[in-house]
């Protein structure tokens, strides 16, 4: 079940429509003003994460436009080409061995051959040579068999039990019904970026779920301490995320562009819903509640 969700994922695309912008062109005459964004996408993040995170209702094919000109320093560092970006995905891989292991001896110790055969499978989506390089920084997979039960103090096996994790949130105003009509994004200022380890474990009659992990995650965000329970003669809506509490509203999740079951292990998602670099990037949609005075 695990290696087809992963296959599935390794397997997924977002069409794309893509532009140069009529400032760019000199040699004939510009073509007619496209609708755009108009946000510069940060080049270091997945780009089916820029997607999930910036279409709240997916358009299809998503257009981008292309600047090569006036690149906008105080939002984006610079992009030096292909280089850039492979030095970007081996610095990720690195910090998340370190979040697994403790350290990140096994990226480190990659050969040249190996780095080159690693980043030529990602940028040729060969999924079985990722594997098979991948494999050797034993860096997963998380399994159940290592996860502590909260009462007991020995691990079941040296696992490793500790994910990566990224968390993209967006907040939504508390007026909107429908999460498709949420306005579009025109300032990174208006999304949390968060980078948080997260520590799996056994509990008693079950697993950390997915709703689980959020109230963790994000402490600031949703009040852990308050009752965050409904009572069950309360009627909820059934298409929505399963809690809210006075400082937030939880109203949608989006991992690799699936809205998955808030009740789902964790450490499912981690194994089969990770990024190459071994992150798990997390979109999370939330309503702010007004502040009574």
């Amino acid at each position: 079940m695990e290696e087809e969700a992963t296959k599935y994922i390794w397997e997924g695309a977002i069409p794309l429509q893509i532009k140069l912008h009529e400032s760019e062109i000199t040699s004939f005459p510009p073509p007619p003003p496209l609708m755009i964004l108009g946000l510069p996408l940060k080049w270091y993040i997945p780009t089916g994460v820029l997607f999930d995170l910036l279409c709240a209702e997916p358009e299809r094919p998503w257009n981008l436009t292309v600047h090569f000109r006036g690149s906008p320093g105080d939002v984006l560092t610079p992009c030096e080409g292909e280089e850039s970006v492979k030095w970007s995905y081996i610095n990720s891989l690195k910090e998340a061995a370190y979040v697994i292991n403790g350290n990140c001896k096994n990226v480190m110790n990659m050969s040249q051959a190996d780095q080159y055969d690693l980043w030529q499978s990602l940028l040729k989506g060969n999924m079985e040579g990722y594997l098979k390089i991948s494999s050797r920084l034993k860096l997963g997979p998380f399994g159940e068999d290592s996860l502590p039960s909260e009462a007991s103090e020995t691990v079941a096996s040296s696992r490793p039990s500790r994910i990566p994790v990224r968390l993209y949130v967006r907040s939504v105003g508390e007026e909107i019904v429908d999460i498709e009509d949420a306005p579009i994004i025109d300032s990174w200022d208006k999304i949390s970026y968060i980078n948080r380890p997260f520590e799996i474990y056994k509990e008693e009659g079950g697993y950390v779920s997915l709703k689980q992990a959020l109230k963790s995650l994000l402490p600031e965000t949703f009040n852990t301490n308050s009752s965050q329970e409904e009572s069950s003669t309360n009627v909820k809506d059934p298409n929505a995320p399963d809690f809210e509490d006075d400082n937030a509203k939880l109203r949608l999740v989006r991992v690799q562009g699936i809205e998955p079951d808030m009740d789902i292990p964790f450490f499912w998602l981690a194994n089969c819903l990770r990024n190459p670099e071994f992150y798990l990037h997390i979109c999370v949609f939330i309503s702010k509640q007004p502040k009574l005075r």
